[in-house]
Parts: C-alpha cells; sequence; structure tokens
C-alpha cells in the first residue's frame, strides 16, 4: 500500500447534512409511491416535487466531496480518490442491482410489464452484472420495457451521473481557482435554466435512458447542483440558525410537497420554480445544514440513523416501487384501497434499507477500508 494514503486524516460529518440526505431519501420513496396512482400525470402528483430530492443529493455530493478532498490532492493521486469513492458506493450498487434482479419476475404485468414473463435467465443475469459495473444499457437491450439505462433498479442512473461528476471533479474541476469555478457554476445554471422555463416539458424530469434526449435531461442536472456545491463548500459561507436540522427538514419536505405550478399552457412556471428552488434555495438549505450545530441527543441519533440508512433506501427501494406498480395499474387499485400497502412498502424499503447497511454495507466497505486503504475516511 502506498505512504500516501497514511497521510489522509479522517474528517468528522456534517451531522445535520447527514440527517437532511435521510429525510430526502424518504420523500422520494414516498414520491414514487404516490407516482403509481398518477397514471403518469405530472400535473397531479402527490409529493409532486419528489424528483428534485435527485438534485438535492448531487448538491450535497459536491459539497461534501470537496469538504473532504480539496486540501488532500497533496497527499492523494487519482487512484487514491477514486478507490475512496468506490468503495464508499459500489458496495451497494451491486446490491441494488441484486434486489432488482430477485424481484424482477415478481413484477410481471400485463399492462406494464409483459415482456418479464418470457425473459430468459440467462439475459436478467447478464443485466444485473452490466448493473454492477453501473454501465449504461441502451434502449435496445433493456428487458423491462421502459428505456431504463439500469431495468433492475432505475434509481442508479443518478450514481451513473454522480461517478461522471466525481472524474469530471478529479480530472478538471479540483484545479480551479473560485473565479474560474464560479463562471462555470453560472454557465451550468444558465443551462439548466433554459431548460426548465424555455424547454419543453418544465421540470427537470429525466436523466434515466441512454439516449441523447435523456443523457442532456441528466448532464443538466448534474453540472450546476454538483459543482454550486463544491464553490459553497470552498467559499465556507455557512448559516448559523438555532434549531437547523428541523428547519431545513421542514423546509425540505414543503419544497417537495409542493403541488406543481402551472398547467399544460404555462409550463415555464414550474421551470421557474424548480429553477430557483435546485439553483437557491437548495445551497441556503445546505448552508444552514452545514452551519448549525446539534445539540440534543434525540436529534443527533435521528440525524446519524436517517445518515446511514439514506443512501441505501435510495439505492434499494425502487425494485418494491416495481412491483407495486404492476400491482395497482393490473388491478386498477384506487388511492383509497392501495395507500395501507403503500405504507407497507414504505415500511419495507426502510427495513430493508437497515439490513442491508448492518449486514452487507458496513461489514464490505470496512474489510475493503482494511484491505485497501490505511486510514478509513468517514
Amino acid at each position: 500500500m502506498s505512504s500516501i494514503s497514511s497521510d489522509i486524516k479522517p474528517k468528522k460529518h456534517y451531522e445535520i447534512l447527514d440527517g437532511l440526505r435521510g429525510v430526502a431519501a424518504i420523500l422520494v420513496v414516498a414520491f414514487h409511491i404516490f407516482e403509481t396512482f398518477s397514471g403518469g400525470n405530472r400535473f397531479i402528483q402527490i409529493i409532486n416535487h419528489g424528483y428534485l430530492a435527485v438534485d438535492f443529493f448531487f448538491l450535497l455530493s459536491g459539497f461534501v466531496v470537496a469538504y473532504a478532498y480539496d486540501d488532500r490532492w497533496g497527499n492523494m493521486t487519482q487512484w487514491e480518490f477514486y478507490k475512496r469513492r468506490l468503495i464508499r458506493l459500489q458496495p451497494m450498487v451491486i446490491m441494488g442491482m441484486i434486489i432488482g434482479a430477485v424481484f424482477y419476475y415478481f413484477q410481471a404485468s400485463d399492462i406494464l410489464f409483459p415482456q418479464i414473463a418470457g425473459m430468459p435467465v440467462w439475459k436478467l443475469i447478464l443485466t444485473m452484472f452490466i448493473g454492477f459495473t453501473l454501465l449504461p444499457i441502451p434502449p435496445s437491450m433493456e428487458i423491462r420495457g421502459w428505456g431504463e439505462m439500469h431495468p433492475l433498479n432505475g434509481p442508479a442512473w443518478s450514481l451513473f451521473f454522480e461517478y461522471i461528476a466525481n472524474i469530471l471533479y478529479a480530472l478538471i474541476f479540483r484545479r480551479f481557482s473560485n473565479k474560474v469555478l464560479s463562471v462555470f457554476v453560472l454557465i451550468f445554471a444558465g443551462l439548466l435554466i433554459n431548460y426548465t422555463v424555455f424547454g419543453p416539458k418544465g421540470d427537470v424530469i429525466g436523466g434515466w435512458s441512454l439516449n441523447l434526449e435523456q443523457m442532456n435531461v441528466g448532464f443538466t442536472r448534474l453540472l450546476y447542483p454538483f459543482f454550486a456545491g463544491i464553490l459553497l463548500s470552498r467559499l465556507g459561507k455557512l448559516i448559523h440558525i438555532k434549531g437547523a436540522f428541523w428547519v431545513c427538514s421542514i423546509l425540505i419536505t414543503i419544497i417537495l410537497a409542493l403541488p406543481r405550478f402551472g398547467d399544460e399552457n404555462s409550463i415555464w412556471l414550474n421551470g421557474l420554480y424548480e429553477s430557483f428552488v435546485i439553483i437557491l434555495i437548495f445551497p441556503v438549505i445546505v448552508a444552514i445544514g452545514a452551519g448549525g450545530q446539534i445539540k440534543s441527543a434525540f436529534s443527533t441519533k435521528i440525524c446519524k440513523l436517517l445518515g446511514d440508512i439514506s443512501y441505501p433506501i435510495y439505492i434499494t427501494h425502487y425494485p418494491l416501487i416495481y412491483w407495486y406498480t404492476a400491482w395497482v395499474v393490473d388491478n386498477k387499485v384506487s388511492i383509497q384501497d392501495g395507500y395501507v400497502l403503500g405504507i407497507g412498502v414504505l415500511i419495507a424499503s426502510i427495513l430493508i434499507a437497515y439490513l442491508c447497511l448492518k449486514l452487507y454495507d458496513e461489514p464490505v466497505r470496512n474489510w475493503l477500508q482494511n484491505k485497501f486503504q490505511k486510514r478509513k475516511i468517514a
């Protein structure tokens, strides 16, 4: 093992940011459960802006990556950086694909997923192994019918872009001064506004398919929040208020739960809202979360638990959503008749995430850290 890694000291967590990541992850699950009853109509979706949690995650990731690594490049190689990011993220990517493969045949649906019933096992296994690498699958190879780049576990698309962001940071953006980085962040903000306000849909929904349109959405969603998070961390302009975790949790819940703005004839209104949230409000929330302090033992425990399960929840819950959606659609279940099972899906998602964390993710990461790192980075 290179002596380089022995000089890298672990840094403290931003506990409130960990907790906020968990709040957003649970809201994503709730959003996907309610989405089942929307019939694909984004104008009536309950927890209408739940998908913005992904953009919040990108901002958090940029902030945390810069905080953790910006001052370490004198003692760390690029490979050391990639290795640490892989150890942190990749074990649960693999588990998410395994869970997706296990649940796959239980999600067969005459209406939604008619091709599942006749899908050969070898193709399922091949898709799972490709998923382990996070390499995107083109629509021609897709085994579900939704055109997803990761058809066994749809949300893995955002991890694909997360990895791209980490590579861009290590190769290029870490070398930029704050002034140069600010110019790029402004350009990325302009691209975001152009797509949301002047684009065809009035929202940032998308990014999960390997085609030109969806890749454009994915990069538009990625570039501003991730690199704005890096800039925010470098500037160090934090906001100090009392009860920061609870204030920020309420703000995130309201932002994600608000109904859609405008209608089919004024989609720009919703695009304006989403641009405002991503460009201004999310950075303010992160600045408050990073600048806040937790003084009660209860809040500390809540933030730690939410932070611990946030990533496992996000990357393992969607196989349950595929199944739940197929059940609702095939049986024409109303929200009044399906909400109890929906609550069960939410609880099951949290339980599966916790079991994966304790029985798999933490032991595997500890083993990898002991084998490939002399020091752990929290």
